[in-house]
């Protein structure tokens, strides 16, 4: 039984990876920030095969830490950088955690004996930091893949331009260690929606789907969404997963990033199905996931069945 670490494996997408890995029979560690709360993580307890994980903290900004976590592990998911809308101090509670921890990581890796795979969980910010918004130089309706020339805007929020960044560590890193004993691949999904496994009401996008379900709006992003009727290109929890356990389970990937995206609605539309009322407009497909269909073997679902799941 081979042994997987999933730094943020109690969160919205983490919890649909550690319950994909434990579902295929891997023995799961689980990372969280603070192991007296117990109840950001209990609701792990109820997957099945749940007697194969463990819990352990830890804070990536602490090497050591980090090296004693993933020292027995022949897999490693690192998606462990918070997504934050609402931020007071963008460096501390971004830039840091996101960029020093995947500097620490990296650091970490490179002595870990057992390694096979790491997979990065990063974001379509790390092509686009204007993401839902086009990337500078494109047109709404202009498709966008991996062969993009990737975008940073310094106007773009903190957490968008901390993911960039990081992605851009994790690229050098890979060109500056040709001889690594193991493979790196990266995943960057678009707006990630569906139905949480926990009852954890601090996950950023279980919050967004109920403040569109709902039309919210507490912030002046939220309020802008809504003025501009924008166009979100979107995929679902499960299917990131998926395509996460695929990326740690296949070889010969190293130092590729998949986006990782189904359809593309208006916030209207997404309004109307979250409210379980057909759209409006057509799905369009403004994110290819081509690669990530041909190389990782899956297909995105419509939004229609996601959010369907999600209001249930």
């Amino acid at each position: 039984m081979k042994t997987v670490g999933i730094i943020g494996g109690s969160g919205f997408i983490g919890s649909y990876i550690t319950k994909e890995f434990l579902e295929q029979g891997y023995s799961v560690k689980v990372s969280v920030t603070d192991i007296k709360k117990s109840e950001k993580y209990q609701h792990l307890f109820n997957l099945k095969n749940s007697d194969t994980l463990n819990i352990s903290p830890l804070k990536v900004e602490n090497l050591s830490d980090l090296k004693d976590f993933i020292s027995d592990c022949e897999i490693v998911i690192h998606g462990g950088t918070p997504f934050q809308l609402d931020v007071k101090d963008p460096q501390s509670e971004l830039f840091e955690p996101t960029i020093k921890g995947t500097e620490n990581f990296l650091a970490a890796a490179k002595e870990a004996p057992s390694i096979e795979k790491v997979v990065f969980i990063a974001s379509v910010a790390a092509y686009n930091t204007n993401f839902p918004l086009p990337a500078g130089g494109k047109k709404p309706q202009d498709t966008f893949n991996e062969s993009d020339t990737p975008f940073i805007s310094e106007e773009s929020h903190p957490y968008a331009q901390a993911k960039y960044i990081a992605n851009q560590t994790v690229e050098k890193f890979i060109n500056q260690h040709p001889d690594l004993s193991f493979e790196i691949t990266s995943v960057s999904p678009v707006g990630v929606m569906g139905k949480s496994l926990s009852n954890r009401e601090d996950s950023t996008s279980t919050g967004l789907q109920f403040l569109i379900k709902n039309k919210i709006a507490p912030n002046p992003f939220i309020q802008m969404l809504y003025d501009t009727d924008t166009e979100f290109a979107l995929v679902d929890v499960g299917d990131v997963a998926q395509a996460i356990y695929k990326a740690a389970t296949t070889n010969g990937l190293h130092g590729k990033n998949y986006l990782l995206s189904s359809e593309s609605y208006r916030i209207s539309d997404m309004n109307l199905m979250l409210n379980h009322h057909p759209p409006k407009n057509k799905a369009k497909v403004i994110y290819d996931s081509s690669l990530a269909n041909k190389d990782l073997k899956i297909t995105f679902k419509p939004l229609q069945k996601t959010f369907n799941r999600y209001s249930q």
